[in-house]
């Protein structure tokens, strides 16, 4: 082989990344399933931030030196020659690893892991230049070392290949610096087995990944966006949360979906939400904003578009609401045989005038009268959902009611077939003015919902109804992994003297599965338990297992007449079985097989959230 005396190893040094932080594989949503959009966190926040910081790698070239006289060669023949060096191979006797100033590593253990990455260097072989740039590579992507030089010495017995590497610092330490919701614990956790080792970027790599599937895992916008290894072997980790800057009401058309004026004023809309300026926004938490706002029952599409808030590093978020018709007559009747005296004689039916949003404040007017084979109802009801200035969600209305039962000829009665009384007074009819105050609190991110109500009778006159009547409802949820834990607990009591219709009915959908609706009992006193463990099965499909318990606390014979005794009620119960959820524009739809301590079994569906 001819000697390689005019042949030299060059290398000089570039920047690359040495980690990435990749796309997230499905784009974000955040919106109701009728109007439904798109938004990428990673491409979010690498908007809102300036690049990370990039740790060094290096490459290699091949030249040949040239005398200062010699004549510039065409281009052409210049680019034909630098691929000829390319390809040419030279003989290399010996390969070593050695320090930046060419002595010995100190740590042995760094030297093999830079041996053991080199896959075409070998002592006796001959290389190319591309072979040794990609060894390079090679050792640079082993995560141990900073940088990397090839150095080519010629020796007597041939050229010798040094590759002069730079170690990376031990670990010493950690600053974290941009995390508000990160728990510093699991950083410390993911740090620990790490610490007085060589950094390994690849291991760092996966903490990172940790790190940032950790947002993604919770919906919050959230990612380590710069890592830097300080001198003392301290690592800097930056994080970016997006910050919610502004939370906007955008009114949309009805048909052409374009913006216009709504009726709804904005601050009605905004007090509903939990997401607040200045909280890392949450994809889960603007999920359940989204379904808040649609309960109010004003809206027949609502969804979120978050976007940078210029360079603040923060985000604004849009929420466009779609109104619906927010009142109307509604009527309906009909011809019964069973009426057939009276001067109303066979007819059966329905009117009622409502609006849900009065002023534009989604206060609640209602008006209407029933008169069915068995009942005849006039109602009059006006509800103010939150009471302006309270953080609580306090509601109050004002309610009043006029009930009583009929016979098969519409006349009317007050007893049963038991021989219970239908109602509290002994008269054909109960009268009642109603105020009912009722108080929501939830958790910060909506896991957790507690709802105080009171409903009190107003006797202005003798003969009306006086009576009080509490109702407390709680919740809280925990998810692990993709599991979600529910326990929900409700009770309630009534004192005074109340219509046998208006005692808390126990058994049901909404109560204790596996019984028919009110199965269990009716009493003045209640209280109902219930477990449930969700999972996800296939796209918007849920599976459920669940656990229900119901009691009336021994208080049905207090209730006038005793009609759950008459009907033989239990007066307390369990039941439990299996279902499925389904994702709808209307909330959960609910499919569920229950057993109760009967040994009976039963369907129950239902639309929406449990009470």
């Amino acid at each position: 082989m001819p000697r390689n005396d005019n042949i030299q190893f060059n290398s000089s040094f570039i920047k690359i990344p040495n980690f990435s932080i990749s796309n997230p594989n499905k784009s974000l949503f955040c919106s109701h399933s009728l109007s439904s959009s798109i938004f990428s966190i990673t491409h979010l926040l690498n908007s809102l931030h300036s690049p990370r910081t990039l740790l060094c790698s290096s490459t290699l070239s091949l030249s040949q030196p040239t005398d200062s006289d010699s004549t510039p060669q065409k281009p052409a023949s210049s680019a034909s020659r630098t691929r000829r060096d390319d390809e040419e191979r030279v003989l290399i006797s010996e390969v070593l690893v050695r320090s930046k100033d060419g002595e010995e590593l100190e740590r042995k253990d760094l030297e093999y892991e830079a041996l053991v990455a080199l896959k075409a260097c070998r002592p006796n072989s001959a290389l190319t230049v591309r072979e040794v740039q990609e060894d390079v590579h090679r050792i640079i992507d082993s995560g141990y070392f900073s940088s990397c030089m090839p150095v080519a010495v010629d020796t007597r017995d041939g050229i010798r290949l040094v590759f002069q590497v730079e170690p990376n610092q031990e670990f010493r330490g950690l600053v974290c610096e941009g995390a508000n919701v990160l728990p510093s614990k699991f950083v410390e956790d993911s740090f620990r087995d790490g610490y007085g080792k060589v950094v390994n970027i690849r291991r760092l790599d996966e903490v990172i990944e940790s790190i940032n599937g950790w947002y993604m895992e919770r919906g919050l916008f959230g990612m380590v966006s710069g890592v830097e290894i300080l001198s003392g072997g301290i690592l800097r980790l930056q994080i970016s949360e997006a910050e919610v800057n502004d939370i906007s009401i955008r009114f949309l058309d009805r048909k052409t979906r374009e913006p216009t004026v709504g009726k709804t004023k904005p601050e009605t809309i905004l007090r509903q939400l939990t997401t607040k300026k200045g909280q890392v926004y949450s994809l889960n938490q603007g999920k359940r904003d989204v379904e808040t706002v649609l309960t109010m029952g004003i809206m027949d599409d609502v969804s979120i578009f978050p976007q940078p808030a210029g360079d603040t590093g923060k985000v604004d978020l849009v929420m466009n609401v779609v109104e619906r018709v927010s009142g109307g007559f509604s009527a309906g009747g009909g011809i019964s045989s069973g009426i057939t005296s009276g001067p109303l004689s066979g007819l059966i039916g329905s009117f009622a005038y409502s609006h849900r949003n009065l002023l534009g404040k989604n206060q609640k007017v209602n008006v209407s009268l029933e008169r069915g084979q068995i009942d005849s109802i006039f109602r009059m009801n006006y509800t103010v959902p939150w009471i302006e200035g309270d953080d609580k969600r306090t509601q109050r209305s004002i309610m009043i009611q006029r009930a009583g039962a009929l016979d098969d000829k519409g006349d009317p009665v007050i007893k049963d077939m038991y021989s219970s009384p239908l109602t509290a007074s002994g008269n054909t009819h109960d009268n009642m003015l109603l105020a009912k105050g009722e108080c929501v609190y939830t958790g910060d991110l909506g896991s957790s919902m507690m709802v105080f109500s009171m409903e009190q009778g107003l006797p202005i006159l003798p003969e009306w109804l006086f009576f009080n009547r509490v109702n407390t409802r709680a919740r809280t949820g925990m998810e692990v992994g993709p599991t979600n834990f529910l326990l929900s607990l409700s009770g309630g009591h009534v004192v005074g003297n109340f219509s046998p219709h208006e005692a808390f009915a126990i058994g049901g959908t909404n109560s204790v599965r596996g019984y028919e609706e009110g199965a269990v009992g009716s009493g003045r006193s209640y209280v109902v338990g219930c477990g449930e463990i969700s999972f996800p099965l296939f796209g918007p499909v849920d599976g459920a297992l669940f656990a229900d318990y119901g009691t009336d606390l021994g208080s049905g014979t207090s209730v006038p007449g005793d009609p759950a005794g008459a009907r033989l009620k239990p007066g307390s119960g369990y039941g439990y079985g299996f279902g499925i959820r389904v994702e709808s524009p209307l909330g959960p739809l609910r499919l569920e097989y229950a057993f109760n301590d009967k040994q009976a079994r039963r369907f129950h569906f239902g639309v929406g959230h449990r009470n």
